[in-house]
């Protein structure tokens, strides 16, 4: 069982010496795969902000969600980067910003148990895909990018039941965009036939 996220950034952060991005990274471990889902998904919860990075934020979670499902211990990053130092003082004020919001939505009564990270990889690389096709319907960004936040945060609280409850959501987006997959079809063959004409 990996100790919380927080408490293992909060730790290394502490030590004295100079760290780089790399020894973050191998730090935080699987970890790090739920802070960059918050961090991809949660602009495509802003409407009109989601237009335009909701494809990119979708290709880049598709990426992300791989790596989890193949079992990458933690994201890749070039080599280069990963020895670039990296700065204590703004990471930790990060940290605390993000710790706030993420109490903000900690159940109480949740408990911490190992949740399986691939088929939660899976199941945000799947997710990540459903965010990135333009569909033209209500909360089409928004619902995916939701269920993206919730994976995310239950893999850096370790919390089976938001993993679970992220799945369900999956399936039941999937479930709404293939209901309307007539409606979806004909709204792009408008759009080429306009795009045509002009």
């Amino acid at each position: 069982m990996p100790k919380p996220f927080f408490e293992t950034l909060h730790a290394l952060l502490d030590a004295e010496g100079e760290i780089t991005l790399g020894e973050l990274l191998d730090a935080a471990g699987e970890q790090t795969y739920g802070l960059l889902t918050l961090l991809l998904s949660m602009p495509s919860l802003v409407p009109g902000l989601n237009l335009g990075l909701a494809p990119v934020g979708g290709i880049g979670l598709m990426a992300l969600g791989a790596q989890l499902a193949w079992g990458t211990p933690h994201p890749w990053v070039p080599r280069r980067v990963q020895a670039q130092p990296i700065h204590k003082g703004r990471i930790k004020n990060a940290l605390a910003k993000l710790e706030i919001q993420m109490e903000r939505f900690r159940w109480r009564s949740a408990t911490r148990r190992p949740i399986n990270h691939r088929w939660v990889g899976a199941c945000i690389a799947w997710t990540g895909f459903l965010l990135a096709v333009p569909v033209p319907l209500p909360f089409g960004n928004q619902l995916p990018a939701a269920i993206l936040c919730l994976l995310g945060a239950a893999l850096l609280e370790e919390r089976p039941t938001w993993a679970w409850i992220g799945a369900a959501g999956a399936v039941a987006n999937t479930l709404y965009f293939a209901l309307s997959f007539d409606l979806i079809v004909r709204t792009f063959v408008k759009a080429f036939h306009a795009v045509a004409r002009s």
